[in-house]
């Protein structure tokens, strides 16, 4: 059990005995962590509620908008990569050397473009969050 859960059920306990501020004998600090407990509950409540009105607020999230959250991050990997790639084809032909100018920037736009998806996608779950 968590340090959090245990919190959580000393507040409950010394709620269901009507003992407000009631300490028991093995923790001399119980009201303080029950006050602690108490208030972090009310916090994450608070948040979850406000997450929810958002959620009816925006509307449900539908089949198409999860295919065109898809759709978007790979055309975000795919565009660097593809142009990484024509980049590399055109400068091996113009420029050569010992190495491959088209596996090098093929792997830099595919490196590039999951950058931006992730970026995208972590900014979407933040939103999502708040």
């Amino acid at each position: 059990m968590s340090e959090r859960d245990a919190d959580v059920e000393r507040a409950k306990d010394i709620a269901a005995s009507g003992r407000r501020g009631a300490v028991a004998p093995d923790a001399p600090d119980a009201s303080d962590a029950a006050a602690d407990a108490a208030t972090r509950l009310q916090r994450d409540v608070a948040q979850q509620a406000r997450r929810m009105q958002r959620a009816r607020l925006r509307g449900e999230r539908t089949v198409w908008f999860s295919l065109g959250m898809m759709g978007m991050v790979g055309w975000s990997i795919a565009l660097p990569t593809v142009g990484g790639a024509a980049l590399g084809v055109w400068l091996d032909r113009v420029w050569p050397l010992r190495f491959s100018w088209t596996l090098t920037l093929l792997f830099v736009g595919a490196a590039i473009g999951s950058l931006n998806a992730w970026r995208w996608i972590r900014q979407e779950s933040d939103d999502e969050r708040d």
